[in-house]
């Protein structure tokens, strides 16, 4: 039986424009990442394998987490919203978000025409992204063991996607609530994939920390 523990990286540069100073962990996403790895110290700290993508973002959250110096694997990065809301654009003139409630609209219109291959100029194609997300996770699932992947909300979505036949529209609408550090559990017993949680934040629970349940 394989366990995977997916995280989503703390919550980055909030205020960022573009992909790179987006990159880059908050104060209060470095400190939802060590309260992450306080609670994994006291319940279930070891892992057979810890997994990041290549961002700074990811790495930087296992780090605060006491888990540095894992596999590296960019089938865990995440898509470019920045590069894919300009196509959108260009395209089809549809201006980016300006609001959390502009975004909430506009994230999943981006993702419908993008799994519709209706924007040209992206740098990944959206058939692409979710073959190298659900293949990784594939591969993961030949082996035994628990595994720690640290990634971002679109990968999170995009493999529940895969794991519960969610439409493109149900694929948005989990993307928008996996909450920063949030934690998902999938287990592959009986040569079948199954959700065992879903947006888990046990160390945001505690009384007090009610500022640090953040989306973006």
């Amino acid at each position: 039986m394989a366990e995977l523990i997916l995280v989503r990286h703390g919550q980055a540069n909030s205020h960022a424009t573009d992909e790179a100073s987006y990159d880059n962990l908050s104060d209060l996403g470095r400190q939802q990442s060590v309260w992450l790895g306080e609670h994994k110290q006291l319940t279930n700290p070891h892992f057979d394998r810890v997994i990041t993508g290549t961002l700074r973002r990811q790495k930087d959250t296992a780090a605060e987490m006491g888990f540095a110096g894992g596999e590296e694997d960019a089938r865990l990065d995440e898509l470019q919203y920045w590069a894919m809301a300009a196509a959108l654009e260009a395209e089809h003139g549809i201006a980016p978000p300006e609001d959390a409630t502009a975004f909430a609209a506009h994230l999943p219109q981006m993702i419908r025409f993008w799994a519709e291959d209706r924007v040209e100029g992206v740098p990944e194609r959206f058939s692409d992204f979710r073959a190298r997300t659900t293949g990784l996770v594939e591969e993961v699932c030949k082996g035994h063991g628990r595994i720690l992947m640290v990634t971002s909300g679109g990968v999170i979505g995009t493999i529940l996607r895969h794991v519960l036949h969610l439409s493109d529209e149900g694929m948005a609408k989990i993307m928008l609530q996996v909450m920063n550090s949030s934690v998902h559990r999938l287990e592959y017993v009986h040569d079948q994939l199954y959700l065992g949680s879903f947006n888990a934040t046990p160390h945001l629970d505690i009384p007090g920390r009610e500022h640090a349940r953040t989306f973006i």
